[in-house]
């Protein structure tokens, strides 16, 4: 078992002196004023123009809509200026937020708003048919409108008695009472659901003293003299709408004082690289599909990456070819890490200060303890793969209004079971071999597709793959490999002969098959599952 040093974090809290997130802004209005807290195209807030901002729509959200402190207020918007003003606006008005991916069907959407009891929405304006065709089935009273380009042409006219625009309710917010948080460390500031991979979609609840302290455990793997507080640029594709970008290219950069270029559509590559050039880029958060893609684009190589100090990768694993190929274009390395949406969400990272292990994602940060457990629980030596468990002060509250489902995975002495396979080797490092539902036995041995797709990405010509088990009648499970290609010329029979190079013979797919794309998620995670379950029909199982 990993050990963390004894209530670090705990004591930094009480040295900030912080109660809420929201206190976060106001820390960093005094430390870095009228810098630029985050940048969406050509637009820009400074740290203080954001805390106005956040005021007048706390305001707002109390005196005109009439919410009160612990009330949900839903957020469907992809990363834009009015995300963050409304993130802390939020949190000044003591409200719980319930991120939502605006990508969400209906019935995704239905379940999240009614299940978090949401009731209001800040949505954007094209979403808005959406959500009027779910509104009866949910708590929502009113909406809460803005355009993309709401900051350079802003739309004050409401067609309806329970919306408003945007940027009306900020006008009008500078013009009513001062409000305060009334929220403790120990209250639920977010509502942040799962993917529901494993079944309908769950909240899990994070409060103030989960978030604040991550954001403490995030930041104490920058060393002295690596960035400076105050004056860095840090490219933010990951919408924030995703744990990982929540806490780190918001509620971190605003502690961190840096300056957060928001990617509304980082599919548009060719904007995307046109942000970069406008900017003299030092950080870089993505995952691993956003590095190929941006590999793969004709100007890639034309940015000045002179100024990088830092990649982090999360949110995916990241393919070890990949983040070769991203030093060998680049020269800066891609630090990787492991988080969960249970854990709001930072577990481990890799820091330029810890020795690199090919196929380690790195240590436990800080306050965190680990262990790999059998099936009943007990705990394994280190290099022995089994599920991991993990403890700190970042772990979840549980899961909203669900007893039960946070009994599964909540032992009653705080250790959260993730369902993840993993190693701990003797040095604390962290190996995850896979997701428990994703491993396939092959003729009675385990099969972990990471190691397979990694093996499969050390050909050049290779784009993304992803490995899933089918049945099969004589192996039990067989491996199907689905890939797409850098190099189309690339044969299926090419590819396996390439695996068995590389891989123990059990390991060897038997099956592959070559698409123009596969399918990702919102934040550009590749989706086995749906590829396993495809593969699985189309077999009969």
């Amino acid at each position: 078992m990993s050990s963390p040093e004894s209530c670090v974090v705990a004591r930094q809290l009480a040295e900030l002196g912080h109660t809420n997130l929201y206190h976060l802004l106001e820390q960093a209005c005094r430390d870095y004023g009228d810098k630029p807290a985050f940048s969406c195209g050509a637009d820009s807030v400074s740290f203080i123009a954001l805390r106005e901002h956040a005021d007048a729509f706390a305001r707002y959200l109390r005196h005109e809509v009439g919410l009160q402190p612990g009330d949900r207020l839903a957020i469907q918007l992809p990363n834009l200026l009015q995300y963050v003003v409304t993130i802390f606006g939020a949190l000044k008005a003591g409200l719980v937020i319930v991120n939502t991916n605006p990508q969400y069907t209906a019935p995704e959407t239905r379940h999240q708003f009614s299940d978090a009891g949401a009731r209001a929405v800040v949505v954007l304006d094209k979403l808005v048919p959406l959500v009027r065709g779910i509104q009866a089935d949910t708590q929502i009273e009113h909406l809460i409108v803005t355009s993309v380009d709401d900051w350079r042409n802003p739309q004050e006219q409401s067609d309806a008695a329970d919306v408003s625009r945007f940027m009306k309710a900020l006008a009008v917010g500078r013009t009513l009472p001062e409000v305060e948080p009334e929220r403790g460390l120990d209250d639920i500031a977010v509502l942040q659901y799962t993917g529901g991979t494993t079944g309908v979609s769950k909240g899990a609840m994070l409060t103030h003293r989960n978030l604040l302290c991550n954001v403490l455990q995030a930041v104490s793997i920058i060393q002295p003299g690596e960035v400076q507080y105050g004056n860095e640029t840090r490219v933010s594709p990951l919408p924030l709408y995703h744990i990982f970008a929540f806490t780190a290219n918001c509620l971190a950069s605003v502690f961190t004082g840096f300056n957060s270029v928001l990617i509304t559509n980082p599919r548009d590559l060719d904007s995307m690289i046109a942000d970069m050039k406008r900017h003299r880029v030092t950080l870089l958060t993505g995952i691993n599909s956003l590095f190929v893609s941006l590999m793969a684009h004709p100007e890639f190589d034309s940015l000045d990456f002179s100024h990088l100090k830092w990649v982090n990768s999360g949110g995916a694993p990241l393919n070890v070819a990949v983040a070769e190929r991203w030093f060998g274009r680049t020269g800066a390395v891609v630090r990787e890490g492991f988080g969960m949406t249970e854990t709001s969400p930072v577990v481990v990272a890799s820091t330029a200060n810890t020795p690199y292990k090919e196929g380690f994602i790195g240590q436990a940060v800080v306050d965190t303890e680990m262990k790999i457990v059998d099936d009943n629980g007990n705990e394994l030596p280190s290099g022995e793969a089994g599920e991991l468990w993990i403890r700190g002060p970042q772990v979840m509250l549980g899961y909203w209004q669900r007893p039960e489902a946070t009994a599964e995975v909540l032992t009653t002495d705080g250790w959260l079971k993730t369902g993840d396979i993993g190693v701990i080797d003797e040095d604390g490092f962290l190996k995850l071999v896979d997701r428990k539902k994703d491993m396939i036995l092959v003729s009675g041995f385990n099969v972990y597709p990471n190691d397979v797709e990694d093996a499969v990405m050390r050909h050049p010509g290779i784009r993304e793959c992803v490995a899933v088990g089918v049945p099969d009648e004589r192996k039990g499970e067989a491996i199907k490999l689905y890939v797409s290609l850098h190099d189309r010329n690339l044969t299926e029979a090419e590819i396996i002969a390439h695996c068995r190079e590389q891989l123990t013979g059990y390991k060897v797919p038997s099956f592959v098959e070559i698409r123009e794309d596969l399918p990702k998620s919102t934040v550009g995670k590749l989706l086995r599952r749906v590829l396993r379950d495809e593969a699985r029909a189309q077999a009969g199982a």
